[in-house]
């Protein structure tokens, strides 16, 4: 796994160089695990095993990638003059959120109907769970639109208008 080697943010806080330090440990700790997934896919003989390990290697070089990702902006926020951060700042009030809101409402019905959908197909798959991987794919796939969901509710519930805070 290809490692992205930060150095510690120059003027940091306590807090952001503690919360590096976790972040790149981390890493770290994600590479090492990595490497024993590679190693599991190449040296079974099970082609199901094999092609198992192949999707957990898919997600943890993902989060391989997130954990690198939010080190270095870290580091870009420390840094006095730092650069612009790799995972941007929330920004949706650079857009117009009428637009913004039709568009994610859009997509979160979408990701329901496929959800919807998913459920359906995952009952008619039920009797093949002893001989097959496809209930577990799309159960995978629930999950992943579980997640394409949240995120749209995390749009949506970030691009209503702040509301004044209440006077006791």
């Amino acid at each position: 796994m290809e490692e992205t080697l930060l150095s510690s943010p120059r003027g940091a806080s306590v807090w952001e160089l503690k919360m590096f330090e976790h972040l790149t440990g981390h890493t770290r700790r994600e590479g090492a695990l990595l490497e024993g997934y590679l190693s599991a896919a190449k040296d079974t003989e099970s082609k199901a095993l094999s092609y198992l390990v192949d999707l957990l290697v898919e997600d943890e070089r993902r989060h391989h990638r997130h954990f690198n990702e939010l080190a270095a902006s870290l580091k870009s926020d420390a840094e006095p003059g730092g650069a612009e951060p790799i995972i941007p700042r929330l920004d949706f009030d650079r857009v117009e959120r009428d637009a913004m809101l039709e568009v994610t409402t859009r997509l979160l019905d979408n990701e329901k109907d496929d959800y919807a959908e998913l459920k359906r197909l995952r009952k008619e798959l039920a009797d093949l769970e002893d001989t097959t991987l496809w209930a577990l794919l799309v159960d995978i796939m629930l999950r992943d639109t579980e997640k394409h969901m949240a995120i749209l509710r995390f749009v949506t519930e970030h691009a209503k208008p702040k509301r004044a805070p209440r006077r006791g």
